[in-house]
């Protein structure tokens, strides 16, 4: 029996040597690309890797003076408080309508812009729309929120001085819980869509050209190639984004909603994110707001993994 023990360590033991032997000899051999790739591979490790030892938070009742290894653990303590809260069951319900709206009203759109300006002839105005509609992207969202603010003021903002015009009441639309989630998403559209749209317009641009100059041999319409050929081909790319899409369904646009919302608005308005941003900065209850922490990173896990599962199926193209 020894006998045979030995023989089977002696392989394994020769093998992690040798795996070692060759990794050496890689590091030799390309030190300057390990090197160059050292600073992220640090980043990762100081600011993504290491703050993971303080999600034991979420399960001890953390205390300032003893410190997150001297606190006493508590379980699941957190987690029954969170979903016994009626703010916290508040907050999980808009981030899921808010990016359910997002999904089936924003995510479309950049792929229509990507077909639109694929069907452009001239080049010097499909350079001049693509500059347009990209600018929006590299505003700052604080930019963003004060354009915002500016048109739907109540006294000088453009659209209520449309309104007035029109005979109809001024709105104060930003205390109003209704129309947050519009303006939010109305918003975000205009300022992302023109970006988005370059990932499907480089998927479109990947699309052999055999194909339409075929299409065009049968007396294909311009429609027909659009609907027969460009949309079926980049149906990978689409399936991609979505399940990525579908992975951040709880991560909605925490400073933009931060900019914008306010008490008379927390009906719609508030989300996961910001409601860990007052439980955690705001009232200090950083046990709590890591406990949400957890359940929002543990859901965008599970759907990523299901939507991945999905679309390997359905479009045999998946993230992994």
């Amino acid at each position: 029996m020894a006998d045979i023990q030995t023989s089977v360590r002696e392989p394994l033991g020769t093998r992690l040597r040798q795996g070692w032997q060759a990794a050496l000899k890689d590091l030799r051999r390309d030190w300057l690309l390990y090197a160059m790739l050292a600073p992220t591979l640090i980043w990762f490790l100081v600011f993504l890797y290491m703050p993971l030892d303080g999600l034991q938070l979420a399960f001890k009742q953390y205390s300032a003076w003893k410190g997150i290894d001297g606190s006493p653990w508590v379980g699941f303590a957190h987690f029954v408080t969170l979903f016994q809260s009626e703010q916290f069951l508040r907050a999980v319900g808009n981030t899921l309508i808010i990016s359910a709206y997002s999904i089936v009203l924003a995510f479309p759109v950049p792929i229509l812009l990507a077909l639109m300006i694929n069907e452009v002839q001239s080049q010097r105005y499909r350079k001049a729309v693509q500059t347009i509609v990209y600018l929006p992207h590299f505003i700052s969202v604080v930019i963003v929120a004060g354009i915002v603010v500016a048109f739907l003021s109540p006294t000088t903002g453009v659209v209520n001085n449309a309104l007035e015009f029109l005979g109809l009441d001024r709105i104060y639309f930003l205390t109003r819980p209704e129309w947050f989630r519009s303006i939010f998403i109305g918003s975000n559209i205009w300022k992302e869509a023109g970006f988005d749209s370059i990932v499907f317009l480089a998927a479109i641009m990947s699309i052999n050209p055999a194909l339409y100059e075929s299409a065009q041999v049968d007396g294909a319409s311009r429609w027909q190639m659009m609907t027969r050929i460009t949309l079926p081909c980049i149906v990978p790319t689409i399936a991609v984004l979505l399940v990525i899409r579908l992975g951040r369904v709880l991560e909605v646009g925490f400073e933009y909603i931060i900019l914008l919302y306010q008490p008379s608005t927390f009906e719609t308005a508030d989300v996961i994110s910001t409601y860990i941003y007052r439980q955690g900065l705001q009232g200090a209850r950083y046990d709590l707001a890591t406990a949400a922490g957890v359940f929002n990173a543990v859901v965008a896990l599970v759907l990523v993994l299901v939507a991945n599962r999905l679309s390997r199926r359905i479009t045999r193209t998946g993230v992994f």
